[in-house]
């Protein structure tokens, strides 16, 4: 009995220890897509808590974003998370399906003023066809 919780104290240990270390690696990161990659799902989560109460944000971009969020902190996944690079996958993509969803009905510009980090992952995510804050005309083209 004492053995298991030694094992499981030191998994625990050695856990929080690599959680830590990721936070500290990830804040040295130099700016570039590594570190907006590493900043992306706590973005989303942070956008989505920034939305939720938003006068211009539908319903159903409200109800997306949700499940989003719950996606992300959920302990359940698709792929185990102790997979190697793998495992944030189901996250990450339905996360981007979701947020893709969401933003059809949601102004780029009270989109962009919520996403914390910068702009141009969430503009290469969304691409050109998200309607112009403000108007329900497509985006202008030059």
């Amino acid at each position: 009995m004492t053995t298991a919780l030694v094992v499981a104290g030191i998994a625990l240990a050695a856990w929080a220890l690599s959680c830590a270390a990721m936070v500290l690696f990830a804040r040295r990161l130099p700016d570039g897509m590594l570190k907006q990659v590493a900043e992306f799902l706590p973005a989303c989560v942070t956008t989505a808590r920034r939305l939720r109460k938003h006068p211009d944000v539908p319903r159903r971009a409200k109800v997306a974003l949700l499940v989003a969020v719950l996606w992300v902190v959920s302990p359940i996944d698709l792929l185990p998370e102790f997979l190697p690079v793998i495992g944030p996958l189901d996250d990450v993509v339905a996360v981007v399906l979701l947020l893709r969803y969401a933003a059809r009905s949601i102004p780029r510009g009270t989109l962009l003023a919520a996403w914390p980090t910068d702009p141009r992952l969430l503009e290469r995510l969304l691409g050109n066809k998200s309607v112009d804050a403000g108007t329900d005309q497509p985006p202008q083209t030059r």
